[in-house]
């Protein structure tokens, strides 16, 4: 039996008319008799009851068609559910992401994902760099949102948003009064910086830095959490280097200045299991990168 049959009994059986369902099917009578007749002689069982001027169906094809329409909508819910899977639009995705990402594009992304596939189950995990890199090597996390380009055997990554680099100051700093600032300028001064274990190229971008400037750093305190080192800028603990983004975290007690040196850019960046094929993942970095494009066009207006 193939899945045509069921389409044409339920011609016929609707229709109660050989022609009207022929008809109905595009096809010619005679094959719809035909494929009726080898119905019939397969299931071993009169389906339809003809005369000259009627055809009725028998009690065995009342019982068979209303399994037919079962099976038929099964197969329509198969047939949706195998495609939204395709799309990416059912399953689960596990995120991870650095806690300077909860300032920039990540809500408003999170935000439309949640809108366009609320099926999938998003499960969020904050961690350092560090963290997602090892996560994504034993499958914990699907897609991390790292802070600078690190690379790693089997994983891609791709920039979604580059940011430059600010000064974080106490507001009552000495040097708060000016507008824009020389590394030179901070030889003396004490800093807060992330741990160089938990994000080395981000570490490593800012010890260079200040060396190229004519110091090294002198160190008061590290902190994980971005956060956390712009808590300590307030506290008066030190000054920090920190991603332009950390200005839309409103804290009490800090300023921020721009630096007068071309300091390399730092960025958010995605970061995925290179021959992972999941259709959600699919989905969720082309909708990143929508929305990374219209926040970059809007920028630019």
């Amino acid at each position: 039996m193939e899945l045509r049959h069921l389409h044409y009994f339920i011609a016929v059986a609707e229709e109660l008319h050989f022609s009207r369902a022929a008809q109905r099917l595009h096809i010619s009578q005679p094959p719809l008799s035909q494929q009726i007749h080898d119905l019939e002689e397969e299931l071993k069982v009169k389906l339809f009851e003809r005369t000259k001027r009627q055809v009725h169906l028998t009690e065995a094809g009342k019982v068979f068609l209303e399994r037919s329409y079962g099976v038929l909508a099964q197969l329509k819910q198969a047939i949706e559910a195998t495609q939204q899977i395709g799309r990416g639009e059912v399953g689960r995705l596990a995120i991870g992401f650095v806690d300077s990402a909860m300032y920039t594009l990540l809500p408003e992304i999170l935000r439309v994902f949640r809108e366009q596939f609320p099926v999938v189950e998003l499960r969020l995990h904050e961690l350092t760099t560090q963290e997602q890199i090892q996560a994504l090597h034993h499958k914990q996390i699907d897609i991390g949102i790292v802070r600078s380009a690190i690379s790693e055997p089997g994983l891609s990554m791709e920039c979604l948003l580059p940011e430059s680099l600010v000064l974080a100051l106490p507001e009552t700093h000495r040097l708060s009064t000016q507008t824009q600032l020389s590394l030179s300028t901070l030889a003396d001064e004490s800093f807060i910086l992330f741990p160089a274990k938990m994000g080395p190229v981000f570490y490593e971008q800012i010890i260079h830095s200040c060396q190229k400037a004519g110091f090294r750093p002198k160190v008061a305190q590290e902190a994980v959490q971005m956060q956390t080192i712009v808590g300590l800028v307030a506290a008066g603990m030190g000054i920090a280097i920190v991603p332009a983004s950390l200005q839309n975290f409103h804290r009490s007690g800090v300023i921020y200045r721009p630096l007068q040196e071309q300091i390399p850019k730092t960025g958010l960046y995605l970061a995925w299991r290179q021959h992972d094929s999941s259709p959600v993942i699919s989905a969720f970095l082309g909708l990143v990168r929508k929305t990374a494009q219209r926040e970059s066009n809007r920028d630019d207006k």
